[in-house]
């Protein structure tokens, strides 16, 4: 991507890690030993040990060899990764997770992590107005809430010095922990000096790991979130962009609607107006040669459908992606973003929908939402300042889902070697930790425990997107509904009880009426002129 928008519409997706270290590890002790096994507070080993939980290893990384898009060796502390930090980690045994083995790997749940549970990500335009402002408000806290885990670094590895005495960690908050991990995979390497970088080289874009890579991203962003609820039913809702006209979800019941005395701007009556963007200027950090650190940078900028029209003359169809799920290859050729009839290439956007080839200049698919976009979204390294990029991005995985089930590919259908730096089948996915490999994530999401509602079949379809967020509500306020019921039976037994004694003194009442009148001459009844009968007279 990093010349996919020539030095201003590279974009690139969140990931997790890179100095998303774990806080127990971000020190000189950590650095100087290069151990990160933290305690598990359950039984006070590390990785848990004691209790089963993992064990404290070695980190074994890929000797394969790489791509030749990236020259260099030795020069930038995301080759090889994680070693420029830590050679020994937690390795988690069973279903356990996290990277003090103190969690549960994706889509298991329970103490022992023995329940395995799907959850489904959910069409945003499809939520009830309630679903759409608890997922905004979870955005906000994230913006505003210091994450309790992780940290990151504000320096390389070397200024930390040779035994980690000079450790330069600093907190952030959960949700710019993801964009500035998205900028942290994506940036340049420095080669000394102002300006001095090499830029052919991206350790989640413009090759192979770019759908694994992006997959576990969004798997961590949603626990995350779901450990700073407590709602452990959210998923990331995604839009699904075929055959837009304009950017749907930019509403201020949404994503934020358009500033009126400036395009470029969100509407301030949207909670977005008020976010303070960061990791958005690459140029800068070039020239000091340093990192991104925590420091806002400014407003989200967000000018939707004012874009290079020549770049992105219109924003994908359903035939475009019907087209790259068609296709049966992978990868291809160098594969990097000039290859031909690669599914990932198309899918990524450096490749026509139509022909499969290669299109120099032009972006399409996912690359053309984030041109489209036309602010934050459209800078590779810090496009996940957006939080469409979110709902972006949970559309892609689903593409890429359907892809999968499609063709069932092997695991050596992904590249085992020669693909561009950090995007070979053993490579370590830049930055987590937890370590995952690229190659693991080459299968489908139904293992990970997460579905997408717009490929259920109808019928699970309709209960998932219409009748399941009712029974949930339901769930979350039974306790109300038990207390209502209880009272309206208690008021209808009062009321039925009332009912029967006053129809009980009614009664009483006319049979004294009765006794009183007993043996007069009553009124005569007669009949109308039209039945014909004659008068007559009754007796009581």
């Amino acid at each position: 991507m990093k010349n996919l928008f020539g030095s201003v519409v590279l974009f690139h997706l969140m990931g997790v890690c890179s100095s998303q270290f774990p806080r127990p590890c971000a020190n000189s002790e950590g650095l100087r030993t290069k151990e990160c096994c933290p305690v598990w507070e359950g039984d006070g080993s590390a990785c848990g040990a004691l209790s089963g939980r993992g064990f404290c290893t070695e980190v074994l990384v890929s000797d394969e060899p790489n791509g030749p898009q990236y020259p260099h060796t030795g020069i930038d502390d995301r080759e090889r990764w994680p070693l420029a930090f830590f050679n020994r980690t937690c390795r988690c045994a069973g279903n356990y997770g996290g990277f003090n083995c103190g969690e549960c790997r994706f889509g298991y749940w329970g103490g022992n992590c023995a329940q395995y549970r799907e959850s489904v990500r959910r069409n945003i335009m499809t939520m009830s107005t309630a679903e759409q402002q608890k997922f905004i408000s979870y955005l906000n806290l994230a913006k505003n809430t210091i994450n309790p885990d992780y940290v990151i670094s504000t320096a390389t590895r070397a200024e930390m010095g040779e035994n980690g005495e000079n450790p330069m960690f600093s907190d952030i908050n959960t949700y710019d922990l993801f964009v500035w991990i998205h900028y942290y995979v994506s940036r340049d390497t420095f080669l000394g000096g102002p300006g001095n970088v090499w830029r052919d080289i991206d350790f989640a874009h413009e090759s192979a790991a770019f759908l694994p890579w992006h997959r576990v991203f969004l798997l961590h962003w949603e626990n995350e979130i779901r450990k700073i609820t407590g709602d452990f039913n959210f998923t990331i809702p995604y839009w699904d962009w075929r055959n837009a006209q304009s950017c749907e979800v930019c509403t201020d019941a949404l994503m934020g609607g358009r500033n009126s005395l400036n395009p470029n701007l969100i509407s301030p009556a949207s909670v977005f107006s008020s976010w303070k963007v960061i990791c958005s200027q690459p140029e800068e950090y070039n020239n000091r040669e340093v990192l991104c650190n925590t420091t806002g940078e400014g407003p989200l900028l967000r000018n939707p459908g004012n874009h290079d029209r020549n770049r992105v003359p219109r924003l994908p169809t359903t035939a475009d992606v019907d087209f790259a799920v068609g296709l049966p290859e992978y990868e291809t050729g160098n594969m990097d973003r000039f290859a031909n009839m690669s599914f990932r290439n198309v899918l990524e956007g450096f490749a026509s929908p139509e022909t499969g080839q290669a299109v120099p200049g032009q972006s399409t698919m996912h690359n053309s939402l984030h041109v489209f976009m036309n602010g934050s979204m459209s800078n590779v390294q810090g496009s996940a300042n957006d939080p469409i990029f979110l709902l972006h991005h949970a559309f892609i995985d689903s593409i890429f889902e359907r892809w999968l089930r499609t063709h069932q590919p092997l695991r050596s259908s992904y590249p085992q070697a020669n693909a561009p730096i950090g995007h070979n089948d053993g490579y370590y996915m830049i930055p987590f930790l937890p370590l995952y490999r690229n190659g693991d994530y080459f299968l489908s999401n139904k293992v990970l425990g997460y579905e997408y509602a717009y490929l259920l079949d109808p019928g699970q379809r309709f209960v998932q997107e219409f009748v399941t967020p009712y029974l949930e509500q339901a769930k979350e306020i039974w306790q109300w509904l038990l207390g209502a019921g209880i009272l309206g039976a208690l008021i209808a037994s009062i009321f039925a009880v009332l009912v029967v004694f006053a129809r009980r003194r009614w009664k009483r009442s006319q049979r004294r009426k009765r006794a009183s009148s007993y043996g007069e001459r009553q009124p005569l009844l007669q009949s109308s002129s039209e039945e014909g009968s004659s008068s007559y007279q009754t007796t009581l």
